[in-house]
């Protein structure tokens, strides 16, 4: 099986990032990943490990994590999603994604136990299970002594959740994936709290006073040590530039000065959350200082240009995108902002248009060439709503010709809606190139008839 055979075997499945139409309960039974491990060896143990839940920053909090370990020489194996230009991003030792022949001949080992499992009663294994078993068999061949590992979507049923931690982090939960984790914040809160083991130390960051009651709960039902970043650990901003922000962060057991290459008051309270999570695993604290100073999380408030500025956000709900819209204020100074909007279609569109409309003029709306991509005249009308007109184009690489026709060497273009579209933007100013895959309708039909 050569790279893209192994690819395409991959996304046959299940694949809920791609196709959301799914039932969350009905589809995700933790069995089936216990078995594929056990078939494995149960390359997922025998590391330590921080598991990492929450609606925003975790991918974030994930890397800064990680980068701490790098700085004090453990060999890191990190775990995210989704990925921007490669699925191989998604699993990486010490930052460096795996390789393609290693990931065909990580499936191609993968093959027959997931054709085993897929022929029992526990039904078939999803497309991110598979992932994530490879992610930890990559792990163990490549000699990982540390891993961080951030869930895929809620974290009771996740894929991830078979892990044995010594930290489990929850990062910031807002309303997000309602349709499949819960309609109100206690719902989600509790999924998210399903990562909570015993023995554990939990560190949460600041959350909504319904959110942390359920955390505490969880916490005390399973005896967990509960670290809340805000309380026992806090921050304070110690200055911004458009490349940067100063930020001292203070806990019982240390003070740390520390120059975030990231950008955004919320990537403050992510590096504090790091810090109480590397604090908990025994790192000293110029360790913690130096690993927070070097990380790097493309994709998030990320300036891929300047005059005009080309800022490229993740945000994908009503929350962060309010966050983005401080953040700009904040860290830069421009005559006209405008927006390039792309978004999922099963995300809150209203929430987040409600936040940036009154913030950009123009708007210009594009999708990306993702399958759960909505339609550019879905996101026009919820804008035109808003009592802003929005133009409509047919791809990102169009939107970005006329934002820059559009755009003086003092403004801002900002692409924003979903990661899927900044792993557009971003190939386009880097030239870089990107993986695209077979849509799940297709994928599946490639499955059957193989």
């Amino acid at each position: 099986m050569n790279y893209r055979a192994a690819v395409d075997w991959v996304l046959s499945f299940a694949d809920y990032e791609r196709w959301p139409g799914f039932a969350y309960a009905a589809r995700f039974d933790l069995r089936r990943m216990e078995e594929l491990l056990c078939r494995l060896g149960n390359p997922h143990l025998g590391r330590q490990t921080v598991h990492i839940a929450g609606s925003k920053g975790k991918g974030s909090t994930a890397a800064m994590i990680a980068s701490g370990l790098r700085v004090v020489g453990r060999r890191v194996g990190l775990y995210t999603s989704p990925h921007l230009h490669t699925i191989r991003e998604r699993m990486k030792i010490d930052f460096q994604p795996i390789a393609e022949n290693d990931f065909a001949r990580l499936a191609e080992r993968l093959r027959p136990e997931v054709e085993r499992i897929n022929q029992g009663h526990l039904g078939e294994l999803t497309t991110f299970e598979v992932l994530t078993a490879l992610g930890f068999l990559y792990f163990e061949r490549a000699g990982a002594n540390f891993q961080v590992v951030e869930v895929g979507l809620g974290g009771r049923l996740d894929a991830t959740n078979v892990v044995q931690p010594e930290v489990c982090v929850i990062t910031s939960i807002s309303h997000d994936h309602t349709r499949v984790l819960g309609e109100n914040l206690a719902q989600i809160a509790a999924e998210k709290a399903g990562i909570i083991k015993p023995g554990t130390l939990t560190v949460v960051a600041p959350q909504r006073p319904e959110v942390t009651q359920v955390i505490e709960e969880a916490c005390h039902r399973s005896g967990s040590q509960l670290l809340r970043v805000g309380k026992e650990v806090i921050w304070r901003e110690k200055g911004v530039d458009s490349l940067w922000q100063a930020v001292e962060i203070l806990s019982s057991q240390g003070r740390y000065e520390i120059r975030l290459p990231l950008l955004g008051e919320h990537q403050l309270e992510n590096a504090a959350t790091a810090a109480a999570a590397l604090e908990a695993l025994g790192l000293p604290s110029n360790a913690i200082t130096r690993g927070l100073a070097r990380v790097s999380w493309p994709g998030r408030l990320e300036v891929l240009a300047r005059e005009p500025w080309l800022i490229a956000d993740g945000a994908h709900n009503a929350d962060s995108a309010a966050k983005l819209v401080k953040a700009l204020k904040r860290h830069f100074r421009f005559a006209q902002a405008i927006l390039i909007f792309a978004a999922s279609g099963d995300k809150d569109i209203r929430g987040m248009v409600k936040e940036l409309a009154p913030f950009f003029d123009p708007v210009i709306i594009t999708r990306s060439r993702h399958p759960r991509a909505a339609d550019p005249l879905k996101l026009a009308r919820e804008f035109e709503n808003g009592h802003v007109q929005a133009q409509v184009t047919e791809n990102v690489e169009q939107a970005l010709a006329e934002a820059q026709a559009l755009a003086g060497k003092e403004d801002l273009i900002c692409v924003t809606g979903s990661l899927f579209v900044v792993a557009e933007a971003r190939s386009w100013a880097k030239g870089l190139p990107m993986e695209y895959y077979p849509s799940p309708e297709t994928a599946a039909l490639k499955k059957g008839e193989g």
